[in-house]
């Protein structure tokens, strides 16, 4: 996909042609893009955007709301619970359905003890324009793989843009602030969420409100948001 008629990082309009579809190789399509008469188009104005390791491109935007797509990752909260699946919300047109038995080590006898409120981090199995996408949390192998119960740690929303920034690789300078100084688990979502735990509540507060004010932020400007957060938090304890 060499010859794109709107190379990566070029704005794009409603319904403009992106390139034409390849001859040869795996073409990944996240949001934003559809084919169409031999072609990618566009269905949203967006900044055409790539992701260097499974080369899927996507537009990206400033909307809040989530599409889903095959094989994201997301974080999502349970909303209801029944007989095999959990009803979760991810941000979308749609709450998603989770398996009870999609997750390591489940069995009909020994099934995931969650309840409206449970944090999850899962992967889109399948995803449909008219129907529920069901989420799972283990790969082809049955392993969790870090996904399953998000236990503790607080949750937050970010732009679908901003979140896809956050999982780059390598990560954006204000991870690396952020990380150089303060210890924290965090976890992702292409869905606009972000969940982090830290030792202490403080910590948590200001990792979130650096990502949050940050999104407007060059990659400059918010590492030095970040380190001045921290030196601020520092000197008030």
């Amino acid at each position: 996909m060499t010859d794109l008629d709107v190379p990566v990082g070029q704005v794009v309009g409603p319904g403009d042609v992106v390139f034409p579809i390849p001859d040869s190789g795996q073409l990944r399509l996240g949001p934003g893009l559809t084919t169409q008469d031999g072609h990618v188009k566009s269905l949203k104005a967006g900044l055409l955007q790539q992701q260097t390791k499974s080369g899927q491109l996507w537009l990206a935007g400033k909307q809040k709301r989530y599409i889903p797509c095959d094989g994201d990752a997301i974080i999502g909260y349970i909303t209801e619970r029944h007989a095999e699946n959990f009803v979760v919300d991810i941000n979308g047109p749609f709450s998603a359905l989770l398996p009870q038995l999609s997750f390591e080590g489940a069995t009909k006898r020994n099934r995931p003890n969650l309840k409206a409120g449970d944090v999850v981090y899962a992967r889109i199995a399948t995803a449909s324009r008219d129907m529920e996408p069901v989420l799972t949390c283990v790969d082809a192998a049955g392993r969790a793989g870090g996904l399953g119960h998000l236990k503790e740690g607080a949750l937050a929303s970010v732009s679908t843009a901003t979140a896809r920034k956050l999982l780059s690789n390598p990560p954006p300078p204000v991870i690396e602030a952020l990380g150089s100084s303060l210890q924290f688990e965090m976890a992702v979502g292409v869905n606009g969420r972000v969940w982090i735990e830290a030792p202490s509540p403080t910590t948590v507060v200001l990792i979130l409100n650096v990502l949050q004010n940050s999104e407007k932020l060059t990659d400059a400007q918010a590492k030095i948001l970040a380190y001045r957060m921290i030196n601020l938090t520092a000197s008030a304890s």
